[in-house]
């Protein structure tokens, strides 16, 4: 009886010591194969990322990696939002019932983009379209002309950006035309930018124009430039 006893103890032992354990399922599939929700009691925090790995899912194979923390970082740089525009030629400027008054704007077109997808622009409505919900930085800058007018502008005309929302348009920001007086030589300088950061909504839809525009000669839109940058910088 010893020796059966001894005989199964030494057959235990040359089992592998690495052999699959399954939780919850008789076919392990790794090492440690747990089929049920896991709890951790307690997580110290890490104060800095050298040194740590950070650990994830393959939702295919439901197998936790070692991650380093640089490919999140990296993928992170990978903007989805980002997308400009530039036009030189045939300018015109665009009245929609929707605008806030005063308001027209820039008839940009997808063609014109210079970076990003064309999906995000609609040629229909010459709006850029807000591809996920965050902040983003947006600059638009416009010159009218050659930038400098020999007499200041009526109504107080300048750059505007206009969000629409759920079919309500608002002003998100505007820059006045600069005017100057230097003894009798009147002078605008127009030429102007808006440089600033912005929280948007997915769907969300961004003309680019003017202010107070509505006396400007349409001869001289015909050699103005405008552009536009977009990009979102966080969620």
């Amino acid at each position: 009886m010893k020796t059966k006893i001894y005989s199964l103890i030494v057959a235990f032992a040359t089992l592998p010591l690495f052999s699959q354990v399954g939780i919850n399922t008789a076919t392990p599939s790794a090492t440690l194969d747990v089929n049920g929700t896991l709890k951790v009691r307690d997580t110290p925090a890490a104060t800095a990322l050298p040194g740590y790995q950070i650990l994830a899912l393959n939702e295919g194979s439901e197998q936790v990696f070692m991650v380093d923390p640089q490919l999140l970082i990296d993928a992170s740089g990978v903007n989805s939002g980002m997308y400009a525009a530039r036009k030189s030629t045939g300018i015109n400027l665009l009245s929609l019932g929707l605008f806030p008054s005063g308001f027209r704007a820039v008839n940009f077109l997808a063609a014109e983009r210079t970076i990003g997808s064309a999906a995000m622009f609609s040629d229909t409505d010459n709006t850029f379209i807000v591809p996920s919900t965050g902040v983003y930085y947006i600059g638009f800058s416009f010159r009218y002309g050659t930038g400098v007018q020999a007499s200041l502008l009526a109504n107080s005309p300048g750059v505007g950006i206009v969000r629409t929302r759920n079919g309500v348009a608002t002003t998100i920001d505007s820059r006045a035309f600069s005017g100057i007086d230097v003894t009798l030589l009147k002078l605008t300088i127009s030429d102007a930018s808006i440089n600033s950061i912005y929280s948007l909504q997915a769907g969300d839809k961004i003309s680019f124009g003017l202010v107070g525009s509505s006396l400007l000669d349409a001869g001289i839109l015909g050699s103005s430039t405008a552009s536009f940058t977009i990009y979102k910088v966080s969620n």
